[in-house]
């Protein structure tokens, strides 16, 4: 009978805590899934180095961690990069380069802190259908563009942006967009004269990546 006792209460504790589990305390407050109460002690997360931390992957959104080199800190994985909780919120500068962003910056939001950046070489030349594999390609990019894993292709509108800038980002030559024309074909720009064009995806034309941060 001791023994059956002590199962039921096993259960009804096991039942208690899968919704909250509380630390020195014996009723978790209801907005709390871990509720810990104490006077000598405070909560540890895992303390690891930067590379420690970009070593995790995947990384769950919401993930933190306290990092022990480089700029030393709270960080947490905001659901595509690490950020440093409380840190003031960089803003940026139109028709610049930044190597932390992987490129140059052709387009900005009214307070410089998100825009969109272009890769500062081409991926090389393939058909429209082809261009992801390799934009997604580190090896394609040089050291400050491989460190992204988001490059995408630029849309018609993102590209002419491009264009207006192919003397700061070194290109030439006929590029690919996003944009579909129809069924079999795309918009792709000359940047020579800067006149879009549309044509079939079957052809190899230059690629040249985007990304949004």
């Amino acid at each position: 009978m001791k023994q059956f006792f002590t199962f039921l209460a096993a259960v009804l504790l096991t039942a208690t805590t899968v919704a909250q589990v509380g630390i020195n305390i014996e009723t978790p407050d209801a907005s709390a899934a871990l509720d810990i109460v104490s006077t000598t002690g405070g909560l540890l997360v895992p303390r690891m180095t930067a590379a420690q931390r970009d070593a995790i992957n995947p990384a769950a959104t919401g993930l933190m961690i306290y990092q022990t080199d480089s700029t030393v800190g709270f960080y947490y994985y905001n659901g595509s990069s690490w950020s440093e909780v409380g840190a003031i919120e960089k803003t940026y500068t139109i028709n610049t380069f930044y190597a932390e962003l992987g490129g140059y910056v052709i387009e900005i939001n009214t307070d410089g802190t998100h825009g969109l950046v272009a890769a500062m070489q081409d991926q090389g030349t393939s058909k429209w259908y082809e261009a992801n594999d390799l934009l997604s390609n580190a090896a394609n990019h040089d050291v400050n563009g491989a460190k992204f894993k988001d490059w995408r292709l630029p849309t018609k509108r993102e590209l002419n942006l491009m264009y207006v800038q192919r003397t700061n980002i070194g290109a030439t030559g006929f590029h690919w967009s996003s944009t579909e024309y129809d069924n079999s074909r795309a918009w792709m720009q000359d940047f020579g004269n800067g006149d879009p064009t549309s044509l079939s995806r079957l052809y190899p034309y230059l690629v040249r990546a985007v990304r949004a941060f």
